[in-house]
Formats: C-alpha cells, sequence, structure tokens
C-alpha cells in the first residue's frame, strides 16, 4: 500500500496533537490548580502555573473532608462490582455464544434492548425495591444491583464468538463438561476481553455519582465522588480543595489503566466494537 505523501502526514500528526491537547487541557488544569493558592485561583487573566506550588492543598482537602474513608469505600464497592459482574457476565455470555436453546437471539436483543434505557428512568425504582429490601444505606444497595451489565454480556459475547469451536469440540471428546471448559479455555483464551470489562465496570462505579448520593445517608459509606462535591456549598465553593480531591480520586483509574492498557486495546480490537 503507498504511503500518503509527508505533508499530508505532518497534517494529521499535528492535527491530532492539537486534539490531543484541547481534550486534556481541562484534566492539566485540574491538576495545576490543585496547586494552585486563592489568588492564583481567581487571577485576571488567567495563571495556568501557580506561583508557589502549593502542597498543603492536599493535606487540608483530607483534613475538611474524610476523603481517605471515601477512597475506601468506593474501593470496596468498585472492586466488589468488578468481581461480581466478570462472574455473572462471563456465564451469561458464554450461555448466549456457545449454547443453543430455544430462544437464545431474543434473550440477547433482550439484553441489547436494556441499553436504550436511560440509568435515570430506573433510578425511582430501583431505589423502591432496594427500600422495601431493607437495604438503604448500605453497601449492599451499591453493589447487589449492579452485580450484571448488559454491556459486560454484550462485550464478552462478541469476543467468546471469536474463539474456534473446534477447541471445545476437542475438549468435549476428552471428556470435559461446560463448566470445565469454560474455566480450561475459554476464560484463559479471553483475558483482553475479560480486562476490558473490567476496565469500564470499574471505572464506572469509581465515578459513580447519582445512585450513592440518592441511596447512601451515612458519611461513613458515601463514596468519592459525592464526597468532592461537599467542597462546593451554596455560597462558594473550595477550588483548590475540590481540584487536589479530584487529583487524588483520578490517580487510581490512571494506574489501573497503565496497567491493562495492552489487554484493553486488544479487547476491544477482538471484540467487535471498534468501527
Amino acid at each position: 500500500m503507498k504511503k500518503p505523501p509527508a505533508v499530508v502526514r505532518w497534517i494529521v500528526y499535528i492535527t491530532l496533537v492539537i486534539a490531543a491537547i484541547a481534550i486534556n487541557l481541562p484534566f492539566f488544569w485540574m491538576v495545576i490548580t490543585a496547586f494552585k493558592n486563592e489568588s492564583d485561583v481567581f487571577s485576571m487573566p488567567p495563571k495556568f502555573y501557580p506561583t508557589i506550588f502549593d502542597f498543603r492543598n492536599f493535606v487540608k482537602s483530607f483534613q475538611v473532608v474524610p476523603i481517605a474513608r471515601y477512597l475506601l469505600n468506593t474501593t470496596i464497592v468498585a472492586l466488589s462490582v468488578t468481581f461480581l459482574q466478570l462472574v455473572f457476565n462471563t456465564l451469561a455470555a458464554y450461555g448466549l455464544a456457545r449454547i443453543n436453546f430455544k430462544g437464545r437471539t431474543f434473550v440477547f436483543l433482550a439484553i441489547i434492548g436494556t441499553l436504550m434505557v436511560p440509568p435515570e428512568v430506573t433510578l425511582v425504582p430501583l431505589y423502591i425495591l432496594v427500600r422495601k429490601m431493607d437495604m438503604v444505606n448500605t453497601f449492599k444497595a451499591l453493589i447487589i444491583p449492579f452485580m450484571s451489565s448488559a454491556f459486560g454480556v454484550f462485550l464478552l459475547r462478541q469476543f467468546f464468538m471469536t474463539i474456534p469451536r473446534e477447541l471445545e469440540d476437542a475438549a468435549r471428546i476428552d471428556g470435559c463438561g461446560r463448566m470445565r471448559i469454560l474455566w480450561n479455555i475459554i476464560i484463559p483464551l479471553s483475558k483482553p476481553a475479560l480486562w476490558t470489562a473490567a476496565l469500564y465496570t470499574f471505572l464506572a462505579h469509581w465515578n459513580s455519582y447519582m445512585w450513592p448520593l440518592v441511596v447512601i445517608s451515612s458519611d461513613q459509606k458515601q463514596l468519592i465522588q459525592v464526597g468532592i462535591s461537599k467542597f462546593a456549598s451554596m455560597w462558594e465553593t473550595e477550588w483548590t480543595l475540590q481540584m487536589a480531591a479530584s487529583t487524588v480520586a483520578v490517580v487510581p483509574i490512571i494506574v489501573f489503566f497503565f496497567f491493562v492498557q495492552k489487554q484493553f486495546i486488544e479487547g476491544i480490537s477482538i471484540s467487535g466494537m471498534k468501527e
């Protein structure tokens, strides 16, 4: 295949660099603001770099709001939901991809159809259900309703469809049952898709705001995104402390992504989600 002219490549590179800067500028501004003092935040014209890097914002943010407790709560909830979704989504996806039963296509389409329902529509019915089960203001309300997801089932099912059936046929001839085939063949070959599903799930529940705000009233059980919003009151917003807390909250996501980025890209490309 003939390469495009050098001028065209340079135009593409420059365009991508400008787009990357524009996309990441809010993130850089958040991090820089975390080190500013109040005078630098409201200076005109705006200062991109602080006059003095003030690390006390991070210390004070932990003192004003129990950020450490919120981070621990969020980690427990996000990891629990991620583990449960990997278990139940894998079982459902394997059944839809490999087991022939009557109505399989209808069940799969019904699951995919739930993706078109906005979460705000199910917020009130879900809260009523949780309240009747006496789970309000507990970690169970943050974990149990999200033990499975339509997106996770779709992602894993698409990946399982790419695995040759001959591998399963050979294992079945050797006497393997479905669960052993799933555990010894399908799951080891599906690590990119599993890591991708884990990243999506962990990120979604790490950044969860609306549902914890509705269902959790105890400050000791609240999650990080709701905790960060407490720096904003009716009268003022402590921007430096809020940006410091936000910077701390985003660090686990960045670290997690760096560990799984290779598997994430491979899972997206193989599972049929790329254009």
